[in-house]
C-alpha cells in the first residue's frame, strides 16, 4: 500500500497541470456573486436582457461565466417529476438506445419549456440555459452528455448515460461544471431543497471524474481515467465536492483483505484538515463506530492514514472529513 501512496503522489502531482478554479484565484467573484443576488427571480422570458443584466459590468469572461453559472442554480429548481419520467423510459428502453435517444429528443422540448415558464427543469435544463447565457455572452460553452455516478447510478457498471453538464473555455482553455447538483438536492419527501454547492464550479477535473464521465472523451480532461476506473472507484457526494476532497487510496470501492492486513487511506485537500476532523467509520444499523486510525502524515496537501482490521467482516466504511462523509468503501476481511 506504501508503494501505491508514491504513485498517486505522482499522479496527483501531474494532474495540477490540469485546469480548475484555483487558475482564477487572483480574481475576488464577490462582484459577481452581488449582481446574481440583485437578479434574483428575473424572468427567462428575454434571454439575451437577462445575459446582459447578468454580465455588462464585469470585466472577464471568468467573473461572467460565475454570475451566469451562480444565477442558474441559485434561480431554477430541480424537477424530480421530470427526472422520474425520464428514467422509466430510460429502463424500458434500456435495450434499445436508438428508441430512447429518439423519444428523448422530442421530450426535451416538453422539458424546455417548462423551464423557461416554470423555472423548473433537469440537468438536460441547467445545461441547455448556462450554454444559451453563455453565447449571449459571447463566451464558449458546450453541453456534455454522460453518465453521472450516484448511491443508485452507475454503481458496478456503465448504465444508459444518464446525465449532463457543461464545459466552458475561459482564457483558452476548458473548464468543467455541473449547475444541477450544485443546485440543491432532494429531501425525504422528494421536494427539492435550494442549497447551492461551489464545489461543482470550475472543478479540478480529477475530483470532477470521480462521478462524472462523458460520453465523448475529450471532455474528460483527466484522460487517466477509463470506464472501468470509473465504475470501480469509491462513492463520493455532494460534499466530497464542498470540502474539495480528492479520495486517492485506495482506488477501489471494493476491497478484499486478510485480518490484520494494514489498509492506508489518502486524500488530497487544498484546505487544511486537523487531524480531529479526519475519521473512518462504519455504521451498525443506525450507530456510527469510529476505526482507530494511525500514522497519519501530511505532504504537500496529500493526507494519508493507516488502519488494520482485526476481525473478519464485511465492512462498509466511510472516510469522514470535517464531519462529512466523502468516501465509501466495501471492505471484506477474511481470515488470516
Amino acid at each position: 500500500m506504501r508503494a501505491n501512496f508514491y504513485i498517486f503522489f505522482i499522479t496527483v502531482f501531474t494532474n495540477c497541470l490540469y485546469p480548475q478554479i484555483s487558475d482564477f484565484a487572483s480574481i475576488d467573484f464577490t462582484r459577481a456573486d452581488n449582481i446574481v443576488q440583485l437578479n434574483e427571480g428575473a424572468s427567462l422570458e428575454n434571454l439575451p436582457i437577462l445575459a446582459y443584466q447578468l454580465t455588462n459590468t464585469l470585466p472577464s469572461d471568468a467573473e461572467k461565466f460565475r454570475a451566469i453559472y451562480k444565477w442558474v442554480c441559485q434561480n431554477i429548481k430541480g424537477d424530480n417529476t421530470q427526472f422520474t419520467i425520464v428514467n422509466k423510459k430510460r429502463k424500458k428502453l434500456q435495450h434499445d438506445s436508438i428508441s430512447f435517444l429518439r423519444w428523448n429528443h422530442e421530450y426535451k422540448k416538453t422539458v424546455f419549456k417548462k423551464l423557461l415558464k416554470r423555472k423548473k427543469t433537469m440537468c438536460t435544463g441547467y445545461a441547455y440555459l448556462i450554454k444559451e447565457l453563455c453565447f449571449l455572452a459571447n463566451i464558449q460553452c458546450e453541453i456534455v452528455d454522460g453518465y453521472g455516478r450516484s448511491v443508485t447510478s452507475n454503481i458496478k457498471e456503465l448504465e444508459m448515460a444518464n446525465h449532463s453538464w457543461n464545459a466552458v473555455q475561459l482564457n483558452d482553455k476548458w473548464y468543467l461544471c455541473d449547475a444541477t447538483w450544485a443546485s440543491g438536492y432532494l429531501n425525504e419527501y422528494n421536494t427539492f431543497v435550494t442549497a447551492y454547492n461551489d464545489g461543482y464550479f470550475l472543478t479540478d477535473p480529477v475530483l470532477f471524474g470521480k462521478n462524472h464521465f462523458p460520453l465523448e472523451q475529450k471532455w474528460l480532461l483527466n484522460d487517466n481515467v477509463t470506464s472501468t476506473d470509473f465504475i470501480k472507484a469509491p462513492l463520493v457526494y455532494a460534499e466530497t465536492f464542498e470540502n474539495s476532497i480528492i479520495p486517492m487510496s485506495p482506488q477501489l470501492m471494493n476491497i478484499s483483505i486478510k485480518k490484520d492486513d494494514e489498509i492506508t487511506f489518502s486524500f488530497k485537500s487544498s484546505k487544511n484538515i486537523l487531524d480531529k476532523n479526519i475519521a473512518l467509520v462504519h455504521y451498525i444499523g443506525i450507530e456510527e463506530k469510529t476505526f482507530k486510525i494511525y500514522n497519519t502524515q501530511n505532504t504537500d496537501n496529500i493526507i494519508s492514514f493507516t488502519h488494520s482490521f482485526k476481525n473478519k467482516g464485511v465492512y462498509d466504511t466511510h472516510l469522514k472529513i470535517n464531519g462529512d462523509i466523502v468516501a465509501t468503501y466495501t471492505i471484506k476481511v477474511t481470515k488470516s
